[in-house]
């Protein structure tokens, strides 16, 4: 993995008027979105379902906004970002930067000695590290996830950090709880 990550490619399928299958769109999503104060740090949303919607529903995902999905929706997104700064004061400045920006719908609360990335979510999370490996901390522990690792997060309080010295992928499938 390289400092610089090329575009994730997003191929979306759907049906000709015909009925038949075919490829609608191929090449970079239209939702991407970087934080000024976190250089390396990029979020690319690739997709998303709405409640009711249906699998032909028109793609909505340049309007999405926030961490989590839609009511009663999904959405999946790849995250990349860079290891972490040795600085405490600065890693919370960039965690500070990043939630105010990206996702203030997270429920944030790190407590004393926590992570300053710590925050919960009320979904199903599937977090599927593609490049590198980052930590996932929890309030009581945390664990290394290499390539090929998968996480099922289940509403908890939860942090990444990246003390690999190298740039991290991970891929997450968030699920609205009224889907489940």
């Amino acid at each position: 993995m390289t400092d610089t990550l090329p575009p994730i490619r997003r191929i979306v399928t759907g049906h000709t008027v015909d009925g038949r299958s075919c490829i609608l769109a191929d090449g970079p999503s239209p939702a991407v979105k970087t934080v000024d104060a976190r250089p390396g740090y990029r979020v690319t949303n690739l997709w998303r379902t709405v409640s009711g919607a249906g699998y032909d529903a028109p793609d909505s995902i340049a309007e999405h906004q926030g961490v989590l999905p839609p009511s009663g929706g999904t959405v999946v997104r790849i995250i990349e970002w860079p290891a972490e700064p040795d600085d405490p004061v600065e890693l919370r400045r960039r965690m500070d930067a990043t939630f105010s920006a990206m996702y203030p719908d997270a429920h944030r609360e790190p407590g004393g000695g926590e992570h300053p990335g710590m925050h919960r979510t009320q979904t199903v999370d599937y977090a599927i590290v593609l490049e590198g490996e980052v930590v996932a901390i929890l309030e009581e522990g945390e664990t290394v996830m290499r390539q090929g690792d998968v996480l099922i997060q289940r509403a908890t309080n939860h942090a990444w950090a990246n003390r690999s010295g190298k740039p991290v992928q991970v891929a997450f499938v968030l699920v609205d709880p009224g889907v489940i």
